[in-house]
């Protein structure tokens, strides 16, 4: 029996805050889920921008990319063929220029990163923040991750958890880049383990060919069918992992046959980052739906244990005998209480853990704690969602803003312009008229009544394009500019051009651009 209201909330980012501290760690804290999984949440995480981690192997153009996006310099940095980065680099917004050193960094408290520490000064001399007045950064932040070694170069030990460290940053945030480099193209074994410790976060990856203006278009195809095939056998989803094509730097294009499709690449990329602020609020949602699900199996987990452990003789025998048969307590858990196999944590690793504590000291299952936690992911969570649904509307379109996200928007080098649909958009003529005299012959052999052809007689000629009638309905709509269902030997030649705009690959536009209505049918301005 529900006895009180979902709790009210100002802001999602205080409801999320609110719902950790009060129902969420107190399950964590009596099952030891801390020293299992991830350290607690803190403030920080609830109130930080959105971050996205790039992570690649060694010379991908990691660092270039970065510059890319920010059009200037970041302090720290280093580029070049060789494993140059070989810090973790959290590009973020500051004031000043200047770099703070990772053991600053994880006393600060308004820094989501003071549960790094645990990971020891191997760690800490090997992470830096690099702060900087940047437009981009004031609506999101970068991490910069040490290229990922090859061959023998993966020998040299890190001295700290690589792979534990970019599973903390996964699980903190929104986007998480993995870069290729087009014409090396191998999947190192550290690579290999890297990309399964992003495993639960396929949902945050994108994929980026990079550096793909070197090779041919035969050899690009190739290797990006080396790329989804290689990628499939590490990544299990169901849907094929978003990969982009391009090269991310400011260099001339050596090979610029390509240059289209890394433009509508490029700008698919830039939307899917810019949408990152909008969608903040539900990405943190969505993680704290995930790790109450962790904490609940833990708890199942973790009071398994203890109930079979004897309480005077044999504890080390029975410790091992449980520990070994830990997947036959997966199974039963499963089994007992619903829970999807997907929630359980990684066997092998859970085993390794468990070794090293005393499991006399686990707790027995409290069900007031998981009860709470199931009452907040039924009901709360859902009160949650309406208000992350309010702020997006209440939200002016908030994207990213300033570098490279300004590029494209300055004169005519934006995506498309003066191609299509956008051709002609700058010359004084109506562009149609260049081919009008050749659709004018094809208008006055359909018959015309008072100089018009009526819709069935057009249809005649527009299906012989081979267009879908989906195609051809939104040229219609865009042609017949005054929706008498007939057309004029002007939006005749008009709906003629929209069709070899499509026939040559262009997307139609959704309203009709100025430059192309027909200029008999131009509003005069009022005097």
């Amino acid at each position: 029996m529900r006895k009180k209201d979902p709790e009210v909330f100002q802001t999602v980012s205080d409801g999320l805050k609110k719902l950790y501290k009060t129902k969420l760690l107190p399950l964590e804290e009596h099952y030891k889920f801390h020293e299992f999984h991830s350290p607690a949440l803190e403030d920080a995480d609830f109130d930080n921008k959105p971050m996205v981690l790039l992570v690649g192997q060694y010379s991908t153009g990691k660092t270039s990319f970065i510059r890319y996006l920010l059009e200037q310099d970041f302090p720290g940095m280093r580029i070049g063929p060789e494993p140059t980065t070989d810090s973790f680099i959290a590009v973020m917004h500051g004031d000043t220029e200047g770099v703070i050193p990772g053991n600053a960094l994880v006393v600060d408290p308004k820094k989501p990163f003071r549960k790094l520490n645990s990971f020891g000064n191997a760690f800490l001399n090997r992470f830096v923040c690099a702060q900087l007045p940047n437009p981009v950064l004031e609506s999101i932040s970068v991490i910069d991750t040490p290229g990922i070694l090859s061959g023998e170069k993966q020998r040299i030990s890190r001295g700290y958890d690589f792979a534990a460290v970019l599973e903390w940053f996964a699980e903190r945030v929104d986007r998480i880049i993995l870069l290729f480099d087009a014409h090396k193209l191998d999947i190192s074994d550290e690579f290999s383990e890297v990309i399964k410790a992003l495993k639960n976060h396929e949902d945050k990856i994108r994929v980026v060919l990079n550096k793909a203006d070197q090779i041919e278009t035969q050899q690009l195809m190739r290797v990006y069918g080396a790329l989804m095939w290689s990628l499939g056998k590490i990544v299990n989803t169901p849907e094929v992992i978003r990969v982009y094509i391009g090269s991310f730097w400011s260099h001339p294009l050596l090979i610029p046959d390509n240059r289209k499709l890394f433009e509508a690449e490029e700008q698919d990329l830039f939307k899917d980052i810019q949408s990152l602020p909008r969608n903040a609020a539900l990405r943190k949602l969505n993680d704290l739906i995930k790790r109450a699900r962790l904490a609940k199996v833990h708890a199942y987990i973790i009071s398994s244990l203890k109930k079979e452990m004897p309480s005077v003789f044999g504890k080390e025998g029975k410790k091992k005998e449980l520990i070994n048969s830990l997947g036959e307590i997966y199974s039963r858990i499963e089994r007992e209480h619903q829970i999807s196999p997907g929630d359980f944590p990684n066997l092998k690793k859970m085993q390794e853990q468990l070794n090293a504590h005393d499991l006399n000291k686990f707790q027995p299952l409290k069900m007031k704690l998981l009860d709470t936690v199931d009452d907040m992911l039924a009901h709360d969570i859902a009160s949650l969602m309406v208000l992350v649904r309010q702020e997006e509307t209440n939200r002016p379109q908030q994207g990213v803003k300033g570098g490279a996200f300004d590029g494209t928007l300055n004169g005519p080098f934006g995506h498309g312009y003066g191609e299509g649909a956008g051709e002609g958009i700058d010359e004084a003529e109506w562009v149609v008229a260049r081919d009008k005299p050749m659709y004018d012959e094809i208008f006055y052999t359909l018959s015309p009544v008072n100089g018009k052809v009526t819709g069935a007689n057009a249809k005649k000629e527009m299906v012989k394009s081979k267009l879908p009638n989906t195609v051809l309905g939104k040229i219609w709509k865009l042609a017949d500019i005054d929706k008498d269902g007939m057309l004029d030997d002007e939006e005749f030649a008009l709906a003629n051009h929209l069709i070899k705009v499509k026939l040559e690959g262009h997307e139609l536009p959704a309203d009709l651009p100025g430059h192309l209505i027909p200029p008999s049918k131009r509003k005069i301005p009022a005097e």
